[in-house]
C-alpha cells in the first residue's frame, strides 16, 4: 500500500516505527478484532468523558449567582496636605510659560552649522557658537522645527519664568528670549486653549554674563501673584527643593529633589591654560528633574522662597539625568536691580587684570600662594592695575585689608565696586609684600583684541630635548608672534605625546612657552638648559600664551614630574 512508504522517526533510536494506521490495518487482517475494538472503545469513552466534563465546567461559569456582590463607590476626596503641596499652591500661580518666535533672517551665515554643538535639540535659535550662553547642555526646550507655508523658517522656543513684581515684571533666562522677535507669556490662570500664543511681552534688560533677563507684560485688568525671593546663601547641601516650570511645554509641572552642591562652576570649554570663560556663573546643583522648557523657572526651598533660577542641565540624552543647575537668587536679585535701572544693564567693576580660576598645587608652590591669593596672569595696558604698577606673576593677597582666598573672592569684591572707586591692594612680588591703590573702571570697557592667526611659515627646527622628560617637541616662536604677545622670544609646542607628562597637565599643541619654573624661555637654547636640569619629583610650571591673542596674557600650567 502507498501509506507504507511514509515513515516516522523515533527520537530514541532513529529507527523506522510503524504508524498507528498501519498497525490497525495489520490487526484487522490478522483477525485480532477483539483487541482492536477494545482499544477503540476505551478511546471513545475517554473522548466522551472529556466532553461531558468540559460541558459541566462551561455550564457552571454561565450560571454563577453574583446577587450577593456589593457595588463599589467612589469615596469622598481626602486632602493629604504636605509641605510640598502647600508650597506649590503658594508659588505655582506666579510661574509662567514663555514661548518665543524668531523670524527668518537674510544672512550670509543662515545655513552655517559648523562647530561642535553641546546643547540639546532645539537650540538652533542661537547660531553663535562662541556665545557665552552656549555652554554645557543649555536647554531652550521644545523647539519646533521650521514650518512650511507663510511661517516657513520661523523658529519657536519654550521656556519658563516667574513674576517678581505685580506690575508685570518677570525674570527668566536670557537664552530663552535671546534673538526672539516676539515673546509671549501665559499665566497659570490663562486657559490652555485660549490666548493661543499668550500675552505679548517686552524685554526690559538682559545680562549675558549670568544668563538673566527681565521681561514685562501689560497688567491692565490683572491682579498678578508674585513669588517670594530668598537668600541662596542659606541653602545647604541636602536641603529639599522643588523645581517648577513648563518642561516640554507641560505647564505647572513640579519636580522634587535636593541641593546636590553649591558654587558649582560648569564652564565646559575653558581658554588656554584653563582660564574660565565666565567668572560670574556659579550655580546651585540639584537632582530635581529639570528638562527642556524648565529654563527660567524657579527653584524653591521648603520655606516657599525662590533660591535659584533653573538654567542648565548636564545630559547625554537631552533629558534630565539628575544633574541640573540653578543661578543663585542672590545673583538674580543683584542683576535684576541693575536691569530695571535707568540704563537697563549691569555695570561691573574691574581693575584690568586676568587670572586663572583653577591651578594645580605645583603652580601654587612655585609662585608662593599655596595658602591663598590670586596669581596675576596679565595686566591690560592703560587700565588701573597697569597704572598702579601691577605686573604678571604678582600674587594679590588682600583688598582693603581683607584677605583674598581665591579668584572667586577677588571677582566678587572688585565687580561689586562702582567705576570711579579706589581699592587698596596688597600683593606679593618675588617674595616681598607690596601695596598699591588701584582705581575701578567699567568692566565692559575691557575688550579683547584678537590678533592675526599664527603666520609662521618657517620650516620647523624641532627640538627633542623635552620628548623624554616632558613629552613635547618645540620650535622657535616667530618674532611677529612674540611681538604680538608682548614677550621676548619663546618656543612653540609643535607636538604632544599622548599619555606624557605634558598631556596629563593639558599643555597643548601650539601653546607658546615663555617661562619654565619662573625662568625665561627666550629661545631653544634657554629651553634646553632649563629642561635639562629637571628631574623626577620636581614641580614644573609653564607660563604659556595663546598665539592668536594680542597681548596674550599669562596662563599657568604645571604638575609634578613623575
Amino acid at each position: 500500500m502507498k501509506e507504507r512508504k511514509i515513515k516516522m522517526i523515533d527520537a530514541k533510536n532513529d529507527t523506522p516505527s510503524p504508524s498507528f494506521f498501519s498497525r490497525l490495518s495489520r490487526n484487522l487482517r490478522s483477525g485480532r478484532l477483539s483487541t482492536t475494538f477494545a482499544f477503540l472503545g476505551v478511546l471513545s469513552l475517554g473522548i466522551l468523558a472529556g466532553s461531558v466534563l468540559t460541558g459541566r465546567v462551561s455550564g457552571m461559569e454561565q450560571h454563577i449567582d453574583s446577587s450577593d456582590a456589593r457595588p463599589l463607590s467612589i469615596p469622598n476626596p481626602v486632602i493629604l496636605s504636605n509641605q510640598f503641596s502647600t508650597i506649590v499652591k503658594q508659588v505655582g500661580p506666579a510661574v509662567v510659560n514663555i514661548n518665543t518666535e524668531s523670524l527668518p533672517k537674510t544672512s550670509a551665515n543662515t545655513n552655517r552649522r559648523g562647530g561642535r554643538r553641546i546643547t540639546p535639540p532645539g537650540d538652533d535659535n542661537n547660531d553663535d557658537q562662541n556665545d557665552p550662553q552656549d555652554f554645557l547642555r543649555r536647554f531652550f526646550g521644545g523647539q519646533i522645527p521650521d514650518g512650511e507655508g507663510p511661517d516657513a523658517g520661523t523658529r519657536r522656543a519654550l521656556g519658563s519664568g516667574f513674576i517678581v513684581d505685580s506690575r508685570g515684571y518677570i525674570i527668566t533666562n536670557n537664552h530663552v528670549v535671546d534673538k526672539a522677535d516676539h515673546i509671549y507669556v501665559k499665566l497659570s490662570t490663562d486657559p490652555e486653549n485660549g490666548l493661543e500664543q499668550g500675552r505679548p511681552a517686552t524685554v526690559i534688560g538682559v545680562d549675558k554674563e549670568t544668563d538673566i533677563a527681565v521681561i514685562k507684560i501689560d497688567t491692565k485688568g490683572l491682579n498678578l501673584p508674585t513669588v517670594k525671593l530668598g537668600n541662596s546663601d542659606g541653602a545647604q547641601v541636602g536641603d529639599w527643593v522643588l523645581a517648577i516650570g513648563s518642561p516640554f511645554g507641560l505647564n505647572q509641572t513640579v519636580s522634587a529633589g535636593i541641593v546636590s552642591a553649591k558654587n558649582r562652576e560648569i564652564d565646559e570649554a575653558p581658554g588656554p591654560g584653563g582660564v574660565a570663560t565666565n567668572q560670574f556663573q556659579r550655580f546651585i546643583q540639584t537632582d530635581a528633574a529639570i528638562n527642556p522648557g524648565n529654563s527660567g523657572g524657579p527653584l524653591v526651598d521648603m520655606a516657599g522662597q525662590v533660591i535659584g533660577m533653573n538654567t542648565a542641565i548636564y545630559t547625554q540624552s537631552a533629558g534630565s539625568e539628575g544633574v541640573g543647575f540653578a543661578m543663585p537668587s542672590d545673583t538674580v536679585i543683584r542683576v535684576y536691580n541693575d536691569l530695571i535701572g535707568p540704563e537697563h544693564k549691569v555695570t561691573r567693576g574691574s581693575i584690568g587684570i586676568t587670572f586663572q580660576s583653577a591651578q594645580s598645587s605645583a603652580v601654587g608652590r612655585m609662585y608662593g600662594f599655596a595658602n591663598g591669593g590670586v596669581l596675576v596672569g596679565s595686566v591690560t595696558p592703560g587700565f588701573p592695575a597697569a597704572k598702579a604698577g601691577l605686573q604678571p606673576d604678582d600674587v594679590i593677597t588682600s583688598i582693603d585689608g581683607t584677605p583674598v582666598k581665591d579668584g572667586d573672592e577677588l571677582v566678587n569684591i572688585i565687580s561689586a565696586k562702582h567705576p570711579g572707586a579706589t581699592v587698596h591692594i596688597g600683593f606679593e612680588r618675588n617674595g616681598k609684600h607690596q601695596t598699591a591703590d588701584v582705581g575701578i573702571v567699567d568692566r565692559s570697557k575691557l575688550n579683547d583684541d584678537p590678533g592675526a592667526s599664527n603666520d609662521n611659515n618657517s620650516s620647523p627646527e624641532e627640538s627633542d630635548i623635552g620628548q623624554n622628560k616632558l613629552g613635547i617637541t618645540v620650535q622657535p616662536t616667530p618674532a611677529a608672534v612674540s611681538s604680538r604677545l608682548g614677550i621676548k622670544g619663546g618656543v612653540t609646542v609643535t607636538s604632544v605625546r599622548p599619555g606624557s607628562f605634558a598631556d596629563e597637565i593639558n599643555l597643548g599643541r601650539s601653546a607658546v612657552i615663555s617661562e619654565i619654573n619662573r625662568k625665561p624661555v627666550t629661545d631653544e637654547a634657554s629651553y634646553r638648559a632649563i629642561v635639562g636640569g629637571l628631574k623626577s619629583g620636581d614641580d614644573v610650571v609653564f607660563v604659556v600664551h595663546d598665539p592668536n591673542l594680542r597681548g596674550g596674557g599669562n596662563s599657568y600650567v604645571g604638575g609634578t614630574l613623575p
